[in-house]
């Protein structure tokens, strides 16, 4: 799995038109499964998550999580995460899982974000065409390739 976890002030998803998430203070969280993923590496890929410390402290340090600011996560699938961009000019999207093996997996990331002691997680449509606003707080923008965490 491939995350793209921006701090952000607020956040929101609306689909033709409708909000369908919307939280303050937190992560935004693109998502993408690769077909190579499973449970394990969603749980994992939450954990680590919901535990970073990037919110800053009273002395402007960097050095809180999530639950310590009573944060919240919006997550959206997004498989072009997945591309692969080395070769010509159209990225190649075979890595990325299909829709019946990335959905659950989808869900079971924002469970374990839950689990993890994240109180509110919002979700976009899976498979739909988002609009997606923020407002990056920072800006602070991190990559984490579930593939190079511990387990």
């Amino acid at each position: 799995m491939i995350a793209i976890i921006q701090r952000v002030s607020e956040a929101k998803v609306t689909v033709d038109g409708e909000i369908k998430g919307k939280i303050g203070r937190g992560f935004l969280i693109l998502l993408g499964v690769e077909h190579s993923d499973d449970e394990t590496e969603a749980r994992v890929l939450a954990g680590k998550i919901a535990g970073l410390r990037v919110f800053t402290d009273e002395n402007d340090k960097m050095n809180l999580a999530l639950a310590d600011v009573d944060g919240s996560v919006l997550v959206i699938s997004n498989f072009t995460l997945c591309a692969d961009c080395s070769h010509g000019r159209r990225p190649s999207f075979i890595a990325a899982a299909r829709p019946e093996q990335a959905q659950p997996l989808y869900e079971s990331f924002c469970g374990y974000l839950s689990s993890n002691g994240v109180g509110t997680v919002e979700k976009g449509v899976f498979g739909a065409d988002m609009q997606v606003s923020l407002v990056n707080d920072g800006p602070v923008t991190l990559t984490i390739n579930s593939k190079d965490l511990k387990r």
